[in-house]
């Protein structure tokens, strides 16, 4: 992986993070939602490795649109699991804000991808 690709390596360590927050999950006896943030939190790093591969621009802004969607999802299961006290406010907000953070980097490089398209 290449240190400078900040959204790869970011992506990558919220996936981490969500895989031993599943586990949490899983021993709170979550299993549904543990399986959709499992899910939907390890896609964002996967579709932007495939859009890293992609072999148009088109096709990275496909995935990196799938991305966007994917980490929007894990916000939802984040703020279901909070607002109904399955997690506390110190876990939402650690995981929130790198979602959020994420959001902000995937963005920015669709609206640049997206400008630069246009520009052709």
């Amino acid at each position: 992986m290449k240190s400078d690709n900040i959204i790869q390596k970011k992506s990558f360590d919220f996936a981490v993070r969500i895989v031993k927050f599943s586990k949490i999950l899983l021993d709170r006896k979550e299993t549904i939602i543990a399986n959709q943030i499992l899910r939907s939190g390890t896609s964002v790093g996967a579709n932007i490795e495939e859009a890293i591969g992609a072999s148009s621009n088109k096709d990275f802004i496909n995935k990196m649109t799938i991305s966007y969607k994917e980490i929007r999802e894990t916000i939802y299961w984040l703020k279901l699991l909070f607002h109904s006290e399955v997690i506390s406010k110190i876990e939402f907000d650690s995981m929130h804000n790198d979602a959020e953070e994420i959001i902000k980097i995937i963005t920015k490089i669709l609206t640049t991808s997206k400008e630069e398209a246009s520009s052709k």
